[in-house]
């Protein structure tokens, strides 16, 4: 049987859809702005206003709308990426910091530093549903386990990391870990946590399920942002001190290679396939891409002015 034409046009646009690389968006709370980057050609499309002071940045699972906290205007801020333009605010509290997506998409969950909690939004109607007080001081980031069960929320001045079980809404457990945790990310089946804390340059490996350290390791100079490979195998840490990236390898629980790229190099993110890291160097204004199968520097992206952090959907 034929194809009517206009149903093989579909497919072909499906396909050309599905093979479209995806945008990167880069916080830059120096200029107030939210760079958008074409991973196909590492060329800056676009460059739209995110508030006063944009940090943790989330992409909603269909690619429309992007979710900025802005810290001075305590606020989450969202972007109607399809049109490019402001699409509306969230009041969240003073001083909203990093921000996760639930792997369905339907919920963010953001740290808000002064009052120590976290505030989850609901993105089917993009309001407040409900927060969760947590006992560390000072939350940066509030990352949700690949399976939804968990919130990770690294506690800047607490030394430590709350746990938050989201369906039950309150925090099961906390685990120490080293001075001013940083960056969090999950193993692809949720069985494991890695942490970095900045001052005392350290990564941490933690069991999700018994909320115990398994392994610490000394990482690069002031190590920051995490970001695991989609097969598991290798975790990557940034170093702000060295202006460096690190390759954890989980099997041999070793660091394998160091990456030169800019200045202080903060959070990052990986293509989908994990071909690509791209890395916000606040101190450059720049993002250092990656290739994380040679293990070698292909570019750096000037963005905005101290670029946060990356999201790639």
């Amino acid at each position: 049987m034929t194809l009517k034409p206009i149903v093989l046009a579909g497919l072909v646009v499906a396909s050309f859809a599905t093979l479209a690389a995806p945008f990167a968006y880069v916080p830059n709370e120096g200029s107030g702005t939210l760079s958008i980057i074409d991973t196909a050609t590492d060329t800056v499309v676009a460059e739209l206003p995110a508030g006063k002071k944009p940090r943790g940045t989330v992409v909603s699972l269909d690619g429309r709308t992007a979710y900025v906290s802005d810290q001075p205007g305590n606020q989450l801020v969202l972007l109607d990426l399809a049109a490019r333009k402001p699409a509306g605010v969230i009041a969240l509290g003073e001083s909203p910091e990093g921000v996760g997506i639930s792997a369905d998409g339907r919920w963010v969950a953001a740290a808000v530093e002064e009052t120590n909690e976290v505030m989850f939004v609901d993105t089917r109607s993009n309001k407040k549903t409900f927060s969760v007080k947590v006992r560390g001081k000072n939350p940066e980031h509030a990352i949700f386990s690949p399976d939804g069960r968990l919130v990770f929320v690294s506690a800047e001045e607490g030394n430590a990391v709350d746990v938050i079980d989201f369906a039950r809404r309150t925090q099961v457990a906390q685990v120490a870990v080293g001075m001013r945790p940083r960056g969090i990310g999950f193993s692809p089946d949720s069985s494991r946590a890695y942490v970095a804390a900045e001052s005392s340059s350290e990564l941490f490996v933690i069991d999700t399920k018994s909320f115990t350290v398994l392994a610490k390791v000394a990482a690069g100079s002031r190590s920051n942002g995490i970001a695991v490979h989609p097969d598991g195998t290798r975790v990557f840490v940034s170093n702000g001190g060295d202006a460096s990236v690190s390759v954890f390898d989980v099997a041999s629980g070793a660091f394998t290679a160091t990456i030169g790229v800019g200045q202080r190099p903060w959070n990052m993110a990986l293509t989908p396939d994990g071909g690509k890291l791209y890395v916000a160097c606040g101190r450059s204004g720049v993002v250092s891409v990656i290739d994380t199968a040679r293990g070698v520097k292909l570019a750096d992206i000037t963005v905005g002015k101290l670029p946060w952090g990356v999201a790639i959907r």
